[in-house]
């Protein structure tokens, strides 16, 4: 009689830091997070599903403009990679009951994001119509201009995120007023929201406040500042790096608006009561979330704070909407919003989904946490991280196994905080062994895990960023420069042997 295979629950726990008692904007409890190994399940086994959906996704953006299915073509497609999954998960003698505890361990883990989503787009429908978002672009138009707006987009970004400590926070704030300002000058859109992004994840990885700055180090077994320090060796060269290209693309670029900003500051003018008094809805949000107040806390006041001004500031915008005051702030809340203006390019960006327009990235993100956690079920996960450990022969190739396990896992886990746990608890004794000091694997983590989770479209950071800020990652991705360029630099120091701390002398091979 065949045994049955054996299934065991891992479950990875660690000791928060104080840094981590609050809650950040893209915060998903990964304390709870259960790793999978099913002894049962082959390399080849666990690759079936990451080959179909890869394939099929192939299909969709490539021959079939990404309607295949229709509007939510990728969603169904992450299904059906789930029941691929499922499909394999049952061939091994993988229970339902097991695939579906995963399924839902993942979709708990998300559900606090997806109500962040949620007031994100109710908070873009509300500074929209009480002329926050205006007046953001109106004085940014006169303090940005084209030859300075991209590296200075990068800065600006930078430094919010290092304050608050979350990326989210940061496009869900200055990223919006960012692209509006950028866009009004007439420049390309995807180079905005990459260098919005390439600011925002530098200083999510260097803030002390950051969750995966934390979790990085828990996992790898170093403490924070050490962490952080031995982080900036690589990551101070590619923010410099990114700062430099910014600026020639910046210098050259060639803006498609009239650089006669006359005209735009005119219609807003005429549009909006303007005046520096809006930016006190902003400054109210950022303040509530540096000290640390619950993130959707945060966000509902900056909605009602914003309802509130917009009834006090922007009377003739809610009359020439509606009659009725209250229907005008609940359609910004729920649903679309367009204040139409004699300027085309001004009524594109004066428009808001509220929270119907985020329904499509909160549905990716739901069908990505199924089939991550179908994946994690039937053991794949573990698997995949497994084979990749056996390869590494050499320290580069332990860096390298690290760096690509880091990459798959946010293409198929669809979750930064999983590319993090796996390889940090999968990788941590080969680490040892080879007398690397723990800060190494923290690093390596950060620099491929941390950053390059928002370059996967259906990864959770991915979809918000997109949904956010308007902008898809197929447009944003070549410009989100620190992004992708930060696994290839740490896979620099690794060849080169670039600070790379050794506890003792390595055992040969």
């Amino acid at each position: 009689m065949q045994e049955p295979p054996q299934n065991r629950n891992i479950t990875f726990q660690f000791e928060p830091t104080a840094m981590q008692e609050k809650d950040n904007l893209s915060e998903i409890d990964i304390q709870k997070q259960h790793i999978m190994d099913n002894k049962e399940l082959s390399i080849w086994e666990a690759l079936i599903p990451v080959v179909i959906l890869m394939a099929l996704l192939a299909y969709n953006i490539f021959w079939e403009d990404g309607e295949w299915l229709g509007e939510y073509s990728n969603q169904y497609i992450l299904l059906m990679g789930g029941v691929v999954a499922a499909i394999v998960g049952f061939m091994n003698k993988v229970s339902l009951g097991v695939m579906l505890t995963e399924v839902w361990e993942n979709l708990k883990s998300v559900f606090i994001p997806i109500m962040i989503l949620f007031l994100v787009g109710a908070l873009a429908g509300t500074w929209l119509i009480s002329g926050v978002i205006p007046a953001m672009v109106y004085y940014g138009l006169q303090v940005l201009s084209p030859a300075i707006f991209l590296p200075a987009s990068v800065i600006i970004a930078a430094i919010i995120s290092i304050a608050t400590g979350s990326s989210w926070t940061t496009s869900a704030t200055v990223g919006i007023a960012l692209v509006g300002i950028g866009t009004a000058l007439g420049i390309n859109p995807g180079m905005i929201a990459g260098a919005v992004i390439s600011g925002a994840y530098f200083g999510d990885k260097m803030s002390p406040l950051s969750d995966t700055t934390n979790l990085a180090p828990a996992m790898a077994g170093t403490d924070l500042f050490t962490h952080i320090r031995y982080m900036a060796f690589t990551t101070v060269p590619t923010i410099i790096i990114t700062l430099i290209v910014f600026s020639i693309i910046s210098a050259t670029v060639e803006v498609t608006g009239d650089a006669d900003i006359s005209g735009l500051l005119a219609t807003i003018d005429a549009t909006f009561n303007t005046t520096p008094w809006l930016f006190i809805v902003p400054i109210i949000v950022i303040t509530l979330i540096l000290i640390k107040t619950k993130p959707l806390i945060a966000l509902a006041a900056g909605v009602i704070s914003a309802a509130v001004v917009a009834v006090i500031f922007q009377g003739d915008v809610l009359a020439e909407l509606s009659d009725s005051n209250f229907s005008v702030i609940t359609q910004a809340i729920f649903t679309d919003t367009a204040i139409v203006t004699v300027n085309e390019k001004l009524n594109d960006l004066f428009s808001s989904g509220g929270m119907e327009g985020m329904l499509w990235t909160i549905f990716l993100i739901i069908c990505a946490m199924v089939f991550g956690g179908i994946m994690d079920g039937i053991g794949a996960l573990s698997r995949i991280t497994n084979a990749l450990l056996k390869m590494a022969s050499s320290i580069f190739g332990l860096f390298a196994s690290t760096v690509i396990s880091c990459l798959g896992l946010n293409a198929i886990a669809s979750d930064q905080y999983l590319a993090i746990v796996i390889p940090g608890k999968m990788f941590k004794k080969a680490y040892e062994d080879r007398g690397l000091a723990p800060q190494n694997l923290s690093r390596t983590l950060e620099d491929s895990g941390t950053v390059t989770s928002v370059l996967i479209p259906w990864n959770t950071c991915g979809a918000y960023q997109s949904g956010v800020l308007g902008v898809g990652v197929a447009e944003y991705f070549f410009y989100a420069i620190f992004n992708w360029l930060s696994p290839f630099m740490t896979l620099l120091f690794a060849a080169f042997r670039i600070k790379i701390k050794m506890l003792r002398k390595p055992k040969q091979a």
